[in-house]
């Protein structure tokens, strides 16, 4: 059979073969350009612009224009790019994701793409993690782009959409994944033409993407207004369900994290509320908020799946340890949680937007990213996303000891062997980086190096204002750094002097983390350029990941070993061959459940598409709306007279369709009752047309101002659009929540939620047809009228 690992190398060596062979035209300009002058050198940018101007390719002029940037680069920054960084910087240019190691330079290589793909004009975002790494990279970079002749924007939260709007206007533009989404959908949301901030979506590069296009791609952007109140519920099924006992009233199946009420706690539940079954279509209202108190006293642990901060219940990230400011629980369970912990409950909302990341992303002409693991996910990449993740030669071969992993039996026994390693190791002055997986591991270890007397920095969820300067100094003799999973990420630990000599930075992992991408995100902090590093992993049949997968297998083998006592501990390549096969499992879970959200998310997709399309061609239109109204009026009557004129004539409800022609269009001394006898159906909606035709002008004449008519005509379409595409969105998210359990009826749920969405779509463009129609041919006509 032959070797997938192997076919994955030889793939990856013919394309390093292929693109080399483009870095060494980029090379060969490279005494050309250190030969020019700086003026000579700042000349390329409109030189080839000019070239691309006259018809040639961003292909044909990426030899010069590398070659141009990177002596930029070496004058302005000090630093030159190695020939596989150029090679990164050509596979980020094709649209793919660059794999390279931690230290390798990848902010430096991302600039010959940038450089390249802004001289075209259209824009290029380079999307980072954070707001602190968007404004180190658009200034230091920056620095060099705007030598080179090309303008920097920084695009963050706090700003005002003129300043937005300048940042997106720039030749390149750094923003965070997150403020680029919602800018999107909020330049979807405007009434002006002018509030809009974004350009058309060109071309990004993304920094860490498996974490924004993997990690968060679960998580969709959602902008909120607020809904009805029902607080004192949500009290009441708290307080309720904190009186009931584990398998007595309920039970909990943790490898899916789903509970659920036993008969018993049932009849508790009826006798509590005074019902005669729970279970009643009246009492759903009740049913959900007391699901929802279940899972948040029973399944939601404080400090691992959110946190409490002066009053507020915070999600906290599962991939980065960190607090998710802004973000909540969706469907009740935040405020659920709330009332969990005593705090006040804060309002449910009504989703007004939404957008998953991938669904955003797919949306830029060309797409490419960068990081140190993404090869574990190239399937994901390329079936979503179309990109091939490629691995970047390292510049210097690796010279980290990689040890097996450990296992002990229990998590005392565990953290006492990570102590005393730590203990030994800087006692010699190695440093040390700790990668824990929850917030409360990273406090237990902190306390127990408290005890030893081991001065030390913690980097978590609760303390990351400071972080990448944290992270900066754990490369210094005798640095102890306790960090959940991926703190800091983004910035290079370099090594103080001495360090080498004892070893390298030592990086300690307490768990392994569900992916392997995030082991290999932590092992990948040590051994930069070169450079000796040891990692070593600490498990132990107590952590999370053995508990939900694996341990039973894990656990005969240890009875195999007769392991008596909780010191003993195996060190074995068997296990992280164990524990890696548990982790290709819960990634291959997750990579269902992401591919489920977008299959789902690509109905709203379809959708989104259409309501934002009118959206824009409402706002940007400058003449008149005419032809866009009265396709909906037409619409509108076409759908009335039909409805009421089916079978023989003499049966046809004529009143009916009088009685909707007075109440919705125009007045009744404008109709006679009979004045559709003895028409045909073509007819009956030709004289209905002309009447509206003839309302339409007269208010026009009542204006007597084409721009005033315009306004008006904006007013009532989007007053209408929006109103109903935000209940629309409502109504399907609670359509997804009730397809799931047609799957127990033999039903495909995804086919059955396209069905139904389908057909909830055409019933919303019903309504607003009819809506606009009524709210246009019966409002009155105002001057000065504005959205």
């Amino acid at each position: 059979m032959a070797n997938p690992l192997r076919k994955w190398v030889e793939n990856d060596k013919r394309e390093v073969n292929r693109i080399g062979k483009i870095a060494d035209k980029v090379i060969a300009h490279e005494k050309e350009m250190a030969a020019l002058s700086d003026e000579e050198l700042q000349a390329q940018t409109p030189a080839l612009k000019k070239r691309l101007e006259n018809g040639e390719t961003l292909d044909d002029i990426l030899p010069e224009a590398f070659a141009a940037v990177r002596e930029g680069a070496k004058r302005v920054l000090g630093l030159f790019p190695f020939r596989v960084q150029i090679i990164g910087g050509i596979t980020l240019h094709e649209g793919n994701i660059a794999e390279m190691k931690t230290g390798e330079g990848k902010t430096l290589t991302a600039t010959m793409p940038v450089y390249l793909n802004a001289l075209a004009g259209h824009g290029v975002h380079v999307v980072t993690v954070n707001e602190y790494l968007s404004a180190r990279d658009a200034t230091e970079m920056g620095e060099l782009y705007n030598w080179m002749g090309l303008s920097v924007g920084l695009n963050t939260h706090e700003k005002s959409s003129d300043e937005k709007r300048e940042a997106y206007n720039a030749d390149i533009t750094y923003s965070t994944n997150a403020e680029l989404g919602f800018d999107y959908l909020r330049d979807n949301m405007v009434v002006y033409k002018q509030q809009m901030v974004q350009r058309e979506l060109n071309y990004a590069i993304v920094d860490e993407v498996d974490s924004i296009l993997i990690d968060e791609a679960r998580t969709p952007l959602i902008i909120s207004g607020g809904a009805e109140k029902s607080n004192g519920l949500y009290i009441r099924a708290d307080r309720f369900v904190k009186t009931l006992k584990e398998e007595d009233d309920y039970k909990i199946d943790w490898p899916t994290k789903t509970i659920s009420l036993t008969e018993n706690g049932i009849r508790k539940a009826e006798k509590t509320f005074g019902l005669k079954n729970l279970y009643d279509t009246e009492n759903t209202a009740l049913t959900h908020h007391m699901d929802q108190a279940l899972r948040a006293n029973y399944i939601m642990l404080k400090d691992i799946d959110y946190m409490v901060k002066d009053g507020e219940v915070l999600i906290v990230d599962s991939f980065t340890g960190r607090a998710m400011e802004g973000r909540r629980f969706s469907d009740g369970l935040h405020q659920a949680i709330e009332a969990k912990e005593g705090v006040e409950i804060q309002d449910e909302n009504q989703t007004m937007a939404t957008i998953t990341y991938q669904n955003f992303f797919r949306m830029y002409n060309k797409l490419s990213g960068m990081t140190g693991t993404a090869k574990t996910e190239e399937e994901e990449f390329r079936e979503i996303y179309n990109m091939n993740v490629l691995t970047i030669p390292t510049n210097r071969p690796i010279a980290r000891v990689d040890m097996p992993d450990i296992l002990y039996p229990t998590l005392d026994s565990k953290f006492k062997a990570v102590t005393a390693d730590i203990k030994a190791r800087h006692e010699k002055g190695q440093p040390i980086l700790v990668g824990t997986v929850a917030i409360e591991s990273s406090e237990r270890l902190s306390k127990m190096l408290d005890d030893e007397g081991i001065p030390h920095s913690v980097l978590n969820a609760k303390n990351h204002a400071r972080e990448a300067e944290i992270v900066m100094n754990a490369g210094q003799r005798g640095a102890v750094t306790i960090a959940t999973n991926m703190a800091g990420r983004g910035t290079d630990i370099k090594l103080g002097p001495g360090v080498k000599e004892v070893g390298g930075l030592a990086v300690i992992g307490t768990e392994r983390h569900e992916s392997r991408r995030i082991d290999n995100q932590l092992r990948g902090r040590s051994g930069r350029q070169g450079d000796p590093g040891y990692t070593q992993f600490y498990l132990s049949l107590e952590d999370d990941l053995m508990k939900r997968f694996g341990s039973d297998r894990i656990k005969a083998m240890l009875d195999r070993f007769k392991l008596e006592d909780d010191e003993q501990v195996i060190r074995s390549r068997m296990i992280s061959r164990s524990v890696e096969s548990a982790q290709k499992r819960v990634e291959g879970n997750n990579y269902d459940t992401r591919k489920n959200t977008l299959q789902y998310d690509d109905v709203m997709r379809e959708q989104r598409e259409v309501i934002y399309k009118q959206r824009q061609q409402v706002i940007n239109e400058d003449e008149t709306l005419k032809p866009v109204l009265m396709a909906m009026l037409d619409r509108c009557i076409t759908r009335i007279v039909q409805l009421h004129t089916q079978g023989e004539q003499s049966k046809w409800e004529l009143d009916k369709i009088y009685d909707y022609v007075t109440n919705n269009m125009v007045s009744s001394d404008k109709l006679t009752t009979n004045a559709f006898e003895g028409l045909g159906q073509d007819q009956i909606i030709e004289k209905i047309e002309g009447l509206a035709e003839d309302n339409y002008n007269e208010k026009l004449k009542q204006l007597g101002d084409a721009d005033q008519m315009l306004e008006f005509e904006k007013v009532v379409i989007l007053r209408v659009v929006d109103s109903l595409w935000t209940d629309h969105i409502d109504v399907l998210d609670q359509l997804r929540q009730s397809v799931g359990l047609r799957g127990y009826g033999q039903m495909n749920p995804l086919v059955e939620y396209q069905e139904e969405a389908y057909a909830m779509f055409e019933e919303m463009i019903a309504h607003m047809d009819e809506d606009v129609t009524r709210l246009f041919m019966k409002a009155e006509i105002r001057q000065n009228i504005r959205r």
